[in-house]
């Protein structure tokens, strides 16, 4: 068959299926073929085409070979399972779900256990791969890590998967080595943008110092836009060396660029910038003991001077606040918390928190505080500002918010962090509960996934909406320990509906419980199927309850190192692939 030209795309294609080849006959194909034989093998044609990863185009250069894969294969079952994940098409498309495992929502997880166990990814399943990171943001790392350099390989050859090389440091390019100061020099300095963020990102991961002189080298030439980037770049391997540069920084003539810089240097307690914040925040908060009880006082900065300005702090507030409010957080949240203790006669970090506010700015000073402890990663501040999670008001004395208590609890270890959820779930629910279980580490630790399904448990005897609880239920599937499945077969049958419950909830919550029971099991074959053998040792056959059709298993699979799991993101849906 000739190949498809200008007339031959796709959707010629479409439009003469539709139209009926007796109308519109294709104008290509072998000559004496019936049109409609005709028309259905340019089809098949341009589907080969699509999934080979190649467009349609006048004969050119082969490409050069696909680079080689040294990591050891997927096992046959997991690569059987990989095909069946990537072939479910349901995730996100809306209506009812069911009480069969979201196959979609379970490929983060199966990405992360095979990347963990370094396996390579099937040659035949990488154009699926990036397919589906194509359309999933949340996708991407792990999927080019697992597939390895022959997806950079494939994203040239299809602009579709051009997104692989935007993501790939240099955008695939090989970068050259500290060692080599001849080649690092030239690619600095002749290298595209892309080439010469991923090489200071590179240098800075194994030799902060030689990147950062590299940047000064040529900073005074740089363009605004670019030395923002390149500034972005100091936060791996941020140290104290880094201050002097930072310092000059805070003179540049953009602001973000300044801005910028003072956010890294008020990431250095014992920076030049931090000691000068402290000193402005001592300024406005004090403690005032010739009351009763000590209090702390207020007195927000009366302007925003140049030096305040030179030191990151932004002038003009957003609408609706209050300009001294405004200078008033920038300054306590750049000053190091340590500052505190000393100006509040030792206190430790509860007992500030602790401490009345007067004249209405408990909000404010807290609000800043729990930014600086974000900041500055400190536990022991981000401890105090949390509270008890049993506390009446749902949070901490300087939790603002959700967004605010879930950055606090990043800075705590992970079984503290899901000690601190589990409480505040016992006591109110998980109606506000789900910003917080995506900054536990997965698989969520005993006390927490026990406070999950027992508050599951509680909202179906209470007859609630079950539908409010959909987006806690999906991330129990992915996340709580498959080893706790047996504690969920009492809640698979149908209770009895209340009168004051939601019509056909009663149904649902079954519903549901199968579909999390149905998912747990199966991601215990899943992690035993990605098990590397060992040599020498007989396979251990599964459960009876989790035995997958048809394929061994091997032994159970160690549990992969902790993650925070955020809530699954997508992009705008793309438009459906015509020949796939």
């Amino acid at each position: 068959m000739a190949p498809a030209g200008p007339g031959g795309s796709w959707e010629d294609l479409v439009t003469a299926a539709l139209l009926g080849t007796d109308r519109r006959a294709p104008a290509y194909g072998a000559p004496g073929r019936a049109a409609p034989v005709a028309l259905l093998d340019a089809a098949a044609v341009a589907t080969v085409r699509r999934r080979a990863g190649l467009r349609p185009a006048r004969a050119a250069r082969r490409p050069e070979r696909a680079p080689a894969d040294p990591r050891p294969a997927l096992p046959t079952a997991a690569a059987h399972r990989l095909t069946t994940l990537l072939a479910d098409r349901s995730a996100g498309a809306g209506g009812r779900r069911g009480s069969s495992p979201d196959l979609m929502e379970l490929l983060p997880q199966w990405l992360a256990t095979a990347n963990a166990h370094g396996y390579a990814a099937p040659p035949q399943t990488l154009p699926a791969l990036l397919d589906a990171a194509r359309g999933r943001t949340d996708l991407r790392p792990a999927v080019l890590a697992f597939a390895g350099p022959r997806a950079l390989w494939l994203a040239r050859l299809n602009p579709d998967w051009r997104f692989a090389l935007r993501a790939a440091p240099g955008g695939g390019a090989t970068l050259p080595g500290p060692e080599d100061a001849e080649a690092v020099r030239r690619l600095w300095s002749e290298g595209l943008f892309a080439e010469r963020v991923a090489l200071l990102g590179a240098l800075r991961a194994r030799t902060p110092a030689l990147g950062r002189d590299l940047l000064a080298s040529t900073w005074a030439t740089e363009r605004a836009e670019d030395r923002l980037m390149f500034l972005d770049s100091l936060r791996t391997g941020l140290s104290d060396a880094d201050e002097p540069f930072l310092e000059q920084a805070l003179g540049d003539r953009s602001r973000n660029v300044r801005a910028t810089a003072a956010d890294l240097l008020s990431a250095l307690p014992g920076s030049a910038l931090a000691a000068r914040m402290a000193v402005r925040a001592a300024a406005c908060v004090a403690l005032d003991r010739t009351g009763n009880s000590p209090v702390i006082v207020v007195e927000p900065p009366p302007e925003c001077d140049s030096g305040m300005r030179r030191d990151g702090v932004v002038a003009t507030p957003p609408s609706g606040r209050g300009e001294r409010s405004w200078w008033l957080g920038q300054v306590v949240e750049a000053a190091p918390l340590g500052t505190w203790t000393g100006r509040f006669g030792g206190r430790t970090t509860q007992d500030i928190v602790a401490l009345p506010v007067a004249d209405g700015w408990q909000g404010e000073l807290h609000a800043a505080w729990c930014r600086a402890a974000v900041r500055q990663r400190d536990a022991a501040w981000s401890r105090a500002l949390l509270g008890s999670p049993s506390a009446p008001e749902a949070g901490g004395p300087g939790a603002v918010s959700l967004a605010e208590r879930a950055k606090l609890l990043a800075a705590l270890a992970p079984a503290e962090r899901a000690a601190w959820v589990a409480g505040f779930i016992a006591t109110h629910g998980l109606s506000e509960a789900f910003q917080l279980l995506g900054v536990c580490a997965v698989p969520w630790a005993a006390p927490l996934g026990r406070a999950v399904v027992d508050a599951l448990n509680i909202a179906r005897d209470a007859g609630s909406y079950p539908w409010s609880f959909s987006g806690v239920m999906g991330l129990a599937e992915r996340c709580l320990d498959p080893a706790k499945t047996a504690r969920l077969e009492a809640l698979l049958a149908v209770p009895d509906e209340r009168e004051d419950s939601a019509p056909g909830a009663g149904g649902y919550w079954a519903e549901a419980f199968q579909r999390l029971v149905t998912t747990l099991r199966l991601r215990a074959v899943m992690a035993q199927e990605l098990t590397p053998p060992r040599t020498g040792a007989p396979a251990r056959p599964l459960p009876a309850t989790v035995r997958p059709p048809q394929t061994p298993a091997p032994p159970p699979a160690p549990v992969p190192p902790p993650r925070a799991v955020p809530p699954p993101s997508r992009e705008a849906p793309q438009p459906p692939d015509a020949a796939g």
